[in-house]
């Protein structure tokens, strides 16, 4: 008697679309420091290392704040325009534009408190027209997408800011054992994102609200306040980067600083393999995106490609995640 085989439940169907959602963007990132290492020249020095870690810095801390927006079902697009009021006040505190101070030390701590402050005062301005209002994010945040670069540029009276202020300017140029302090920065909001997404009540309360929001808010979850903080902390880490920004470049122009910078925030995050529909939140995954990023760029630029053509890469880039992402769930 012949004995014929039946499906058991350890059987398990590969799913293509999975395993390139899941190891995809490591590949690319593997794939492009190999290509780069036998096509683009003096790629593995010290010097073209430096530049792209010093270039991927701020995008990696925005994209960690969009990553919570996101995963709660939100888009924020006035990123690039906090960035802007951030790095407007911040030179105008040290440098007496506001109020006068004597101490100089004082004066710089103040230029990196009160604009990280005030930012967050619009990051929750933005929360309560997604929550208060019920206007859908990319609406609510359009308006300081719009507004936001405008109130840096009235503060600032449209002129650029240039200045010399070492104590200040460490952020952006100082190091700390060789390593760049921006480097650092990076590194070190990307782990208290990671820590507060796996270990803390607020971290599991963002990935519910954006599962399923309505289950989320009959289970007790204040999804107002959920939202709301996301928004907050997505604003504070856009202020933080434009001090970044603004130290490095020791000047401070309203009209190009945190320009573009949703792009490349939204990119890093689909690149990670976050879903921007909500209900997932990969801090790793959008700190390797943004180095896939920051390396397509790179390699463009250094094989003679105008920098107009990474606009084209970056947006196709999200196309596809989110192709791979929706092909992965229907699977």
């Amino acid at each position: 008697m012949t004995q014929t085989s039946t499906p058991t439940s350890n059987t398990r169907k590969i799913n293509p679309m999975g395993l390139i959602g899941r190891y995809g963007t490591f590949a690319a990132f593997l794939a492009l420091v190999v290509f780069n290492i036998l096509f683009t020249p003096n790629f593995l020095s010290w010097q073209t290392l430096n530049v792209n870690l010093t270039q991927v810095a701020t995008i990696v801390i925005v994209a960690i704040g969009m990553t919570l927006v996101i995963a709660t079902g939100g888009i924020d697009l006035s990123v690039g325009s906090l960035m802007a009021i951030s790095g407007a006040i911040a030179p105008m505190i040290f440098m007496g534009g506001l109020i006068p101070i004597d101490n100089m030390a004082v004066a710089v701590t103040l230029s990196f408190v009160v604009p990280v402050i005030i930012v967050m005062a619009f990051g929750w301005f933005n929360g309560f027209l997604v929550t208060r209002f019920a206007i859908q994010p990319i609406v609510a945040t359009l308006v300081l997408f719009i507004a936001g670069r405008g109130i840096a540029q009235v503060a600032t009276n449209g002129n650029l800011q240039v200045f010399k202020n070492e104590a200040f300017q460490f952020i952006g140029m100082g190091r700390v054992m060789g390593i760049p302090a921006q480097v650092i920065i990076m590194l070190v909001v990307a782990l208290l994102a990671h820590c507060l997404i796996r270990y803390t009540v607020i971290g599991r309360q963002i990935i519910a609200v954006g599962g399923n929001e309505k289950a989320a808010r009959l289970t007790g979850i204040p999804v107002r306040k959920v939202k709301t903080f996301v928004y907050v902390i997505s604003a504070a880490l856009a202020a933080l980067a434009g001090l970044i920004v603004v130290a490095r470049n020791s000047s401070s122009d309203a009209n190009l600083v945190g320009l573009g910078m949703e792009l490349d925030a939204i990119a890093a995050v689909a690149v990670g393999g976050s879903l921007l529909t909500g209900g997932r939140a990969n801090i790793l995954g959008t700190l390797l995106g943004a180095f896939v990023i920051q390396l397509v760029r790179y390699t463009l630029l250094a094989n003679g490609v105008p920098d107009a053509a990474a606009l084209i890469v970056k947006a196709s880039l999200i196309v596809i995640a989110v192709y791979i992402q929706q092909r992965a769930d229907k699977v």
